[in-house]
């Protein structure tokens, strides 16, 4: 179960690679939602008097766009790596196609 489809086992490096940029998928992807609530939630409710029904409305609404850039930061950051690596390998797998075909040559 180690080997990913179409792709062989994959390095140390890269194993870690993924697992740095998981980390940080995680923590921009927390700074996000953490932003979006001091503005919509946090920031009116400090600078002016709300009614309780205005703040558990903002509450609601910030909460759910917090969540929603949440994931979104989340699966984009995740989606770009992907993409990059593909490309990557794909680059490497010319590389050695490359190297293999000319070795005979003279």
């Amino acid at each position: 179960m180690d080997e990913a489809v179409g792709q062989g086992r994959r390095s140390q490096a890269e194993r870690d690679a993924i697992t740095v940029e998981i980390g940080y998928a995680l923590a921009s992807a927390t700074a996000v939602a953490l932003a979006i609530i001091g503005v919509v939630v946090a920031g009116p409710a400090i600078a002016f008097s709300l009614s309780e029904s205005t703040e558990r409305a903002l509450l609601g609404v910030g909460g759910s766009l917090a969540a929603t850039a949440f994931v979104a930061r989340l699966v984009t950051v995740l989606w770009r790596f992907t993409t990059r690596e593909r490309k990557r390998r794909a680059a490497l797998d010319g590389d050695a196609a490359d190297h293999e075909g000319g070795a005979g040559r003279s």
